[in-house]
C-alpha cells in the first residue's frame, strides 16, 4: 500500500525474487505510474474503502508505506482477515544477515545515525546508511561493500515491522510526535519501543538515562550499554566526553555544544563502539563533527545578533532543546501542526523574549505565549524575519525553530530553512 521510494524498492526486491505484487495508491503520479508499468505490476490507483476486503483476501502480507495513517482502510483489512502487516525491515533481514545498527527516537535520529556511520568509516569499517533515508534498507541490501547498516529507524517502519531485530539498537528520546499518523500517544510509543521487543543474548540496547519513557523500556534480554549528560556508561564531566573512563573529546574541540547536541554525541559514540568501531575513529569522528543543515545552524551573526536555522525542528521537544540552547531568543514558530500538543512551549517562556507566529498553526502558537510574551503573528517569512530583527537585541538570537512541518507553505523543512537564510542574508547585506 503506497508506492513511492521505498514500496518501489520492495516491489523490485520480491519481484525479482519471483513474488507476485500488486500495488495500490491513494494518489499515485506520474513516475509512481511509470514505475509500476517498468516491473510489469498492477497499480490500482485510488481504490475505495469498500474495495480493500477483496485486496487483501488474496495477499499473504500487506506492506505498507512508511507514514500510512494507522486509521488507513488497508490496515484495518488486513487486521480482519488476519493478513500480516510487515514492513522493509523485515523483508531486509529475511533477505540479509549483515548487522544492522538501528537509531530511533523523536529527535536526533539522523544526527546520531551519520555520526555513528562517521564513527564506524573512521575506524575502517564500511558501512551504508539506510531506512528513513533516501536508500531504504531493503535497497541498500543490493550493495555487497558494507559490513553492515547503520539505519535511521523511524517509528512508521518500526510499528510495522514484526521481526526486525537490529544487532545494536538506540532509542535516544521519546516525545509527542507523528499524531497525524499513529492512532494515540500510546501507538508512537510503541511504535518506537519495538526497537527492542524482540533483543536476546546476541543483542546490545543504547539506552539514554536521561530519559524516562525510554529507561522504563529498557530489555531485560541482552547487554544494555547507557549514556547521559551526567551519568552512564557514556557522559559528560570536566568539561569532555567520557566512554567508561576513557576521554574522547573536550567540549570545546566540538563544533557543537549544546546539551542536546553533546547528548546526541554520546549516543553516537555509544552505539559505534557497540558496533565495532575504535577508540581512536570516535575521537576522529567528533573532532571532524560539524553538524547538519538546519539543525541549530549558525546563519549569520550581525551587531550582536546571532541568526539560526532550526527548521529541522518540528515537535514541541525539539523547539525547547534549542531555545535552552540559545536563550535569550526572539522565536519564529507555527507552520503545520502534526497533531500535535503545542502548550509544553510554555516551559521555554522564561528564555524568549518575543515570539513570532507562522503558518497554519499561527493562532495555537500565539495561545500558547499569550501573557507570558509579547507575540505577532506574520503572513509571509519575509514579514516573520523582519519582525523578528526588529526585535532582537544585541546578545538575543533569532531563531527559526518551528515545531511544526513546513507543508503550508513549503514543500520540506530544508527549503523553509534554506529559504530563511537566504532572507537573513540579504537582510543584513550578506556579511557576517
Amino acid at each position: 500500500m503506497g508506492f513511492a521510494v521505498t514500496n518501489q524498492a520492495v516491489c523490485a526486491q520480491l519481484t525479482e525474487r519471483g513474488h507476485a505484487v500488486v500495488a495500490a495508491d491513494d494518489a499515485p503520479d506520474d513516475q509512481a505510474r511509470r514505475q509500476a508499468a517498468a516491473m510489469d505490476v498492477d497499480l490500482i490507483e485510488r481504490p475505495a474503502p469498500e474495495d480493500w476486503p477483496a485486496l487483501v483476501a488474496d495477499a499473504r502480507v500487506v506492506v505498507p508505506t512508511p507514514g500510512l495513517p494507522e486509521s488507513h482502510p488497508s490496515l484495518s483489512a488486513a487486521a480482519r482477515a488476519e493478513v500480516p502487516v510487515i514492513s522493509e525491515f523485515d523483508l531486509a533481514q529475511r533477505w540479509d544477515a549483515r548487522p544492522s545498527l538501528a537509531v530511533t527516537g523523536t529527535n536526533g535520529k539522523p544526527t546520531v545515525t551519520l555520526l555513528a556511520a562517521a564513527m564506524l568509516d573512521a575506524s575502517g569499517i564500511e558501512v551504508r546508511v539506510a531506512g528513513n533515508t533516501e536508500t531504504p534498507l531493503v535497497e541498500a541490501i543490493r550493495d555487497d561493500r558494507p559490513a553492515a547498516f547503520v539505519v535511521e529507524a523511524s517509528s512508521f517502519r518500526l510499528g510495522h515491522s514484526r521481526c526486525y531485530r537490529p544487532a545494536v539498537g538506540a532509542w535516544l528520546n521519546f516525545a509527542p510526535d507523528h499524531l497525524d499518523v499513529h492512532a494515540s500517544l500510546a501507538s508512537y510509543r510503541t511504535a518506537k519501543a519495538a526497537l527492542w521487543s524482540r533483543a536476546d543474548e546476541h543483542t546490545v540496547s543504547v539506552v539514554n538515562r536521561d530519559d524516562p519513557v525510554v529507561v522504563a523500556h529498557t530489555p531485560v534480554e541482552g547487554r544494555v550499554v547507557t549514556y547521559g549528560l551526567s551519568e552512564g556508561d557514556y557522559q559528560t564531566g570536566d568539561g569532555a566526553l567520557w566512554a567508561g573512563s576513557e576521554r574522547l573529546a573536550n567540549v570545546e574541540e566540538l563544533h557543537r555544544g549544546q546539551p542536546h547536541e553533546l547528548s546526541n554525541q554520546l549516543a553516537a559514540a555509544a552505539l559505534a563502539m557497540a558496533g565495532g568501531a575504535h577508540l581512536e575513529g570516535v575521537k576522529t569522528a567528533l573532532k571532524a563533527w560539524t553538524g547538519l543543515p538546519h539543525r541549530m545552524t549558525l546563519v549569520a551573526e550581525h551587531r550582536g545578533v546571532r541568526f539560526y536555522d532550526d527548521s529541522k525542528a518540528t515537535t514541541p521537544h525539539a523547539v525547547c532543546a534549542a531555545v535552552r540552547s540559545a536563550e535569550p531568543v526572539v522565536l519564529i514558530a507555527g507552520g503545520r501542526n502534526k497533531g500535535l500538543d503545542l502548550t509544553p512551549l510554555a516551559e521555554i517562556a522564561d528564555g524568549v523574549r518575543s515570539v513570532v507566529a507562522i503558518g497554519e498553526a499561527a493562532a495555537e502558537v500565539e495561545k500558547v505565549f499569550a501573557r507570558r510574551c509579547p507575540v505577532v503573528i506574520a503572513e509571509s517569512m519575509e514579514e516573520a524575519l523582519g519582525r523578528a530583527a526588529e526585535t532582537a537585541r544585541s546578545g538575543d538570537a533569532v531563531l527559526l525553530s518551528p515545531g511544526c512541518a513546513s507543508f503550508d507553505w513549503y514543500g520540506s523543512y530544508a527549503e523553509r530553512g534554506d529559504h530563511f537564510s537566504r532572507l537573513v542574508l540579504e537582510l543584513i547585506g550578506g556579511s557576517p
